[in-house]
Formats: C-alpha cells, structure tokens, sequence
C-alpha cells in the first residue's frame, strides 16, 4: 500500500490563486486590504496603549501582504500582453502600487501619505481594469 501511495504521490505541489479557473478578479479585494491598511494606521496613531499598537502593526503588515497578493493576481493572471500594450503604463502602476504595499510604503510606515497613494494607484489599476471588461 505505501508503494502506491509513493507512486501516486505529487512530486511537486503548487499553489494557485484558486484551485479552478474561476475568471473572478476585480480589484476591489486589493482596494478593501489597502482601506483596512489606512484605517489601522489612523487606530494606530489615535491610540497610546502599547499592547493594542503592536497589535495594530502586525496587522496592518498582514493586510498590505494581502493588498500585494491580490494585486499580482491581476497582474500575473488576469491582465494579457493585449492589455499592456493598449495600456503602456499598466505594468509600471502595478510596479508602484505593489512597492507602496511594501515595507518601502504602507507596510512600512505609520503614515497617512504611502496609504493614500497606494489607495490612489489600484483606483488607477481598477480604471484599466474596468475599461478592459467593457472591449
């Protein structure tokens, strides 16, 4: 039995955005993290207690993970070479986007300014994203 078990055994195991080609993105899941980023940062700054303010970070770093992780979904899966070269800039906004839901932006700071322009480039993304459903 564990012969074939060994013999049917994966011999590499991958994993994916979901386990079948749903064909579902939609930037609003990169949106709702980044607006959970924002609103941690403005807890974080209206609160003294030590214990709730580490709370907030590790959360907030968890969050921006999730905002560059839906992010290079629609970069890598959804959006096709037809799309960026209708849309040249395409690749540079996910570049920026994703670096400001780093440790160089939002994940990194405590800050209002890296939240807001992180929230200002997938509004940018989702506008090409909108545009490129309705070709």
């Amino acid at each position: 039995m564990r012969v074939l078990a060994r013999l049917f055994a994966p011999r590499t195991i991958v994993h994916a955005h979901c386990d079948l080609p749903c064909g579902i993105y939609d930037p609003a899941q990169a949106r709702i993290e980044a607006q959970s980023v924002k609103a941690i940062i403005e807890k974080y700054a209206a609160n003294d207690d030590p214990a709730f303010r580490t709370r907030a970070l590790l959360i907030k770093e968890q969050r921006a993970d999730l905002v560059k992780h839906h992010l290079w979904v629609l970069w890598t899966d959804y959006f096709k070479p037809a799309h960026f070269e209708k849309y040249p800039r395409l690749h540079q906004l996910f570049n920026e986007a994703t670096k400001l839901a780093g440790a160089a932006g939002a994940k990194g700071s405590t800050e209002l300014a890296p939240a807001d322009q992180l929230l200002a480039k997938i509004d940018e993304i989702a506008e090409i994203f909108w545009e490129t459903k309705n070709i």
